[in-house]
């Protein structure tokens, strides 16, 4: 008797703008982040290549303020089942709304993961089974030791440093609490201690005097709203490689070109 294979999981790209001016835009002649130039073709395009060349990815949807400028991308013209939809006001309100109805999970990923793989996505699927909320994090040690030049936001715990990697699995519409918390404080994503704070004092004061890892206060932090959460480690440095900064394009450039 052979297994069964897995249902594939729909995927939401998140390919809108954050207010105010990209300095990568700067001279590019595109309009949005989701269409600059890597390597030859728009990240967008990257990063729904990964996510079609996954068996364990249905559906698409991509998220953007003007989905229908994306939509007209050339370069997508190939892939099938993409959905577009336009995002409201942040990132979290605008995920909660093109959630699917029901528990059913729910792939999330940005435009910007440039250096997304199949790979990649089926270690986080196989780590992120059994819970209500996964993020996909790197530890320091892992990226440094391929990529000393890059620079991350790293959040210190006990046992390591660790940087997200732009990877989440999400159990359906049991995660809204959890999302109507994070609108209230997505503007301080880059600011660790303030993120880790959000979650009570205590929390703080765990991640202040390392008394415990981040799988067990990412853990604590999902109890907090009825959750399973957990952290998935990624074995691949890239996978927390996104494109931010300039210095990240020329990085990630150089990685596609050894791939290929």
């Amino acid at each position: 008797m052979t297994a069964a294979h897995p249902v594939p999981i729909p995927a939401i790209l998140l390919a809108g703008s954050r207010p105010g001016p990209d300095p990568l835009l700067t001279g590019s002649g595109v309009s949005t982040k989701a269409l600059l130039p890597i390597a030859g073709q728009p990240m967008l395009v990257h990063v729904v290549a990964a996510l079609r060349a996954s068996p364990l990815v249905g559906p698409i949807t991509i998220l953007a303020q003007a989905s229908a400028e994306l939509a007209a991308e050339p370069g997508l013209a190939g892939f099938a089942d993409l959905h577009f939809a336009d995002s409201g006001q942040g990132i979290s309100a605008s995920l909660a709304a093109a959630l699917p109805e029901g528990d059913a999970p729910v792939l999330v990923t940005t435009a910007d993961n440039v250096l997304l793989t199949p790979a990649m996505i089926a270690a986080f699927l196989t780590g992120a089974e059994d819970s209500d909320v996964a993020v996909a994090m790197v530890e320091r040690r892992v990226l440094l030791a391929r990529y000393p030049e890059s620079k991350r936001t790293w959040l210190k715990f006990r046992g390591g440093w660790w940087s997200g990697a732009n990877l989440f699995r999400l159990r359906g519409r049991r995660v809204l609490p959890l999302l109507d918390f994070w609108s209230r404080i997505e503007r301080d994503r880059k600011k660790g201690l303030k993120i880790v704070a959000a979650f009570g004092p205590w929390l703080l004061i765990g991640a202040l005097l390392r008394l415990f890892t981040i799988q067990q206060g990412v853990a604590r932090a999902g109890r907090r709203f009825g959750l399973k959460a957990k952290v998935v480690p990624m074995a691949e440095g890239e996978a927390c490689i996104d494109a931010d900064k300039p210095a990240d394009i020329e990085l990630i450039e150089r990685i596609l070109a050894a791939r290929r």
